[in-house]
């Protein structure tokens, strides 16, 4: 059996499907040769991260294609439903990328709040020049100690990320249309661990009184904020996206950073992937990254891992 891993996988990942005795392809197929090179191979397994499209085009087309796999959290790049309706399985890997999305939340909070997504654009040019007049610029820095974390979405990423804002002394509120409260254990060393209880509140809550938001919802058909969300919000307040592009009004996130309502922002996903608007990347308010969330080794090793053993169970099971 052949599996097309087209996005990539983790050498452990592979290393364990061809211990079990499969073929792995790790090349990398344009969106419209797919469906050619798929039939022409015999393709039955299909491994994608965000980049790849599964429609229902691709699936009819391909009537070999018996799991389509998704190596992160989010399956908005396939037709899921239909699929299944097809008798294809869908898989993916919810837990795997939770700590290193987390992690990256916090890289642009750190970098937000000591000014470093611009320090790092002027000091090549400027630091050898104007040395001082830069360091007076951003040295009006604050902590994350104390402040207000307010997350929006409070699934696997949401809660580990509520554990790092706890784990540094941060207060964290969240907000959820399916969750009403979530223990968080945050663990120290020698086993030594706390759990703290938080209870979602409302929307409205976690944007009046968060001095940092970030979001952690699925894609969505409408923007999660818009203008009257901003509105809302305290003035300066610092806002992450490492969720879904699409989940944020970026128009009217520029005109909040424009207005001083917000004092930055941090972004790892975008409307327009891949191609974000040109507003967005020279912006000197925004940390940007190109959608690197889950972009970890041991992310990725996790991913290769538990994709490699729901390939080998579930095709166990149909030839028991």
């Amino acid at each position: 059996m052949k599996i097309l891993a087209n996005d990539g996988l983790s050498q452990t990942g592979v290393d364990a499907l061809e211990s079990a005795g499969y073929e792995v392809i790790t090349t990398n197929v344009a969106q419209e040769q797919l469906e050619d090179y798929i039939n022409e191979n015999n393709i039955e397994v299909i491994l994608v991260r965000s980049a790849t499209k599964v429609r229902k085009e691709l699936i009819d087309a391909c009537p070999n294609i018996k799991i389509i796999g998704r190596g992160g959290v989010g399956m908005d790049n396939i037709d899921v439903k239909y699929a299944r309706s097809k008798g294809v399985h869908v898989i993916n890997t919810p837990a795997a990328s939770a700590s290193s999305v987390a992690e990256l939340v916090f890289a642009h909070l750190f970098g937000g709040v000591r000014f470093l997504y611009d320090a790092n654009r002027s000091m090549p040019l400027d630091g050898d020049t104007k040395f001082k007049s830069l360091k007076k610029n951003y040295a009006k820095g604050v902590e994350l100690r104390g402040k207000t974390l307010g997350i929006v979405g409070f699934g696997r990423i949401g809660r580990e990320v509520a554990k790092i804002g706890l784990g540094i002394g941060m207060k964290v509120i969240a907000t959820d249309k399916y969750v009403d409260n979530a223990t968080i254990k945050v663990e120290f060393y020698n086993g030594q661990f706390i759990n703290v209880n938080i209870e979602t509140e409302s929307m409205k809550n976690v944007l009046k009184y968060s001095d940092f938001i970030t979001l952690h919802v699925p894609a969505q058909k409408d923007y999660v904020i818009v203008k009257k969300h901003f509105d809302i919000m305290k003035d300066g307040v610092g806002i992450i996206n490492a969720a879904r592009g699409g989940v944020i009004d970026e128009v009217a996130l520029i005109e909040a950073i424009e207005s001083g309502k917000v004092a930055f922002a941090g972004l790892d996903t975008f409307e327009e992937e891949p191609t974000p608007a040109i507003k967005v990347l020279m912006n000197d308010s925004i940390s940007l990254t190109p959608h690197i969330g889950a972009a970890t080794i041991e992310a990725q090793d996790r991913i290769g891992t538990e994709l490699a053993s729901q390939i080998i169970s579930i095709l166990k099971a149909e030839h028991a």
